[in-house]
């Protein structure tokens, strides 16, 4: 079984966040750069894979030449090989376009992608590839089994789980809960040393055309100050009248 995941390179949640140029540019001075999280439980299951049924594990992410550590760290916690696409994602259906020509290329049985990822969060790029391989698809993914051409997944719904029976190929969209984050690997000495040998092709993006564009980023607003009631008829007052929240 050939397995591809799709790795996002994102900022550390703890890192401070600027923008440049008007607003309208990320500023990636001083930001530390992690793969993204539900990316990782995604890749941690797929080394289970690996290690239970033999299957072959590549990478792959979209991105200049500034995401390859972090493509190193996939290849550290155990990935076979690696595959940067050396373009810009500018957006979703630009990603995916990048990643199915991969996917396609490949030939692979199942690609783990996370549900989404933590700095846009736009939760759209796993369903776009799916359709553009053809591939079956199941979001939201908290459990998966895979047994010969058959898988079993358990996915996230609202007030509870629902297990579904697919075939391969799939594309499934990972998250917390795909494996216990006590299991997440972290790279050892051994796993950074057998890192630096293995291959990490850089291909050239296929052509495609971008559907959106970021036009400002505008950071949330600062919390106000804590006013405190010292009764409650003064809490409804202020619920009522100020927060309108009654």
């Amino acid at each position: 079984m050939k397995i591809l995941v799709c790795i996002s390179h994102v900022p550390d949640t703890t890192s401070k966040i600027n923008f440049t140029d008007g607003d309208t540019k990320f500023d990636t001075n001083g930001v530390q750069f992690v793969i993204n999280p539900n990316d990782e439980f995604g890749l941690t299951r797929a080394m289970w894979l690996k290690e239970k049924q033999g299957a072959s594990v590549d990478v792959v992410t979209v991105g200049g030449a500034e995401v390859e550590p972090t493509m190193r760290k996939a290849l550290a916690i155990g990935a076979d090989s690696a595959i940067r696409v050396n373009a810009n994602p500018t957006d979703g259906m630009f990603v995916a376009k990048q990643l199915a020509e991969v996917a396609k290329n490949g030939g692979y049985d199942l690609i783990i992608a996370g549900r989404e990822s933590i700095d846009y969060n736009g939760g759209m790029v796993p369903g776009m590839l799916a359709a553009l391989i053809d591939a079956n698809f199941v979001n939201t993914c908290i459990g998966l089994e895979i047994e010969g051409n058959n898988a079993t997944a358990i996915r996230e719904i609202d007030g509870g789980k629902e297990t579904v029976s697919t075939s391969l190929p799939l594309v499934i969209g990972g998250q917390k809960g795909l494996v216990e984050e006590s299991d997440l690997r972290i790279p050892n000495m051994r796993g950074i040393m057998m890192a630096r040998k293995k291959p990490l092709t850089v291909v050239e993006a296929s052509e495609a055309s971008n559907q959106t564009a970021a036009v400002k980023f505008e950071k949330p607003a600062p919390k106000g100050a804590v006013k405190l009631a010292s009764s409650a008829e003064e809490l409804v007052s202020l619920l009522h009248n100020e927060a309108k929240a009654i």
